[in-house]
């Protein structure tokens, strides 16, 4: 399962009004090779479902995301951090041995 934070559900539905996505528009997060740890992490807005998607609702916020992610992703929670020191979505990831400096990518 993937959860979101208060503050990553307000953006998501900020970002989906500013966008113009409807309500058949879901939240897509997933992992693809690269960055400096070896895996980085992918999120976006779909309407798209595909074969192998698996869908959790947290919050009102739908996500979906693809079985080999999902091996990777378990237990995530999805923030949103405004600070000083960054500005955007973060992968808080109990599966990551290793991050990089700037949150975008990891290891396991």
């Amino acid at each position: 399962m993937i959860t979101v934070s208060d503050k990553a559900k307000t953006r998501l539905v900020n970002f989906r009004a500013e966008s113009n996505y409807d309500e058949s528009y879901f939240v897509r997060v997933g992992v693809e090779g690269g960055g400096c740890s070896g895996l980085s992490y992918k999120l976006n807005f779909d309407n798209n479902q595909g074969p192998d998607d698996r869908f959790f609702e947290d919050k009102g916020i739908k996500i979906a995301i693809d079985k080999k992610s999902f091996l990777y992703l378990v237990g995530t929670e999805l923030d949103f951090s405004d600070g000083l020191n960054g500005k955007g979505f973060e992968f808080k990831n109990p599966n990551a041995t290793r991050t990089c400096g700037c949150g975008e990518s990891f290891a396991v």
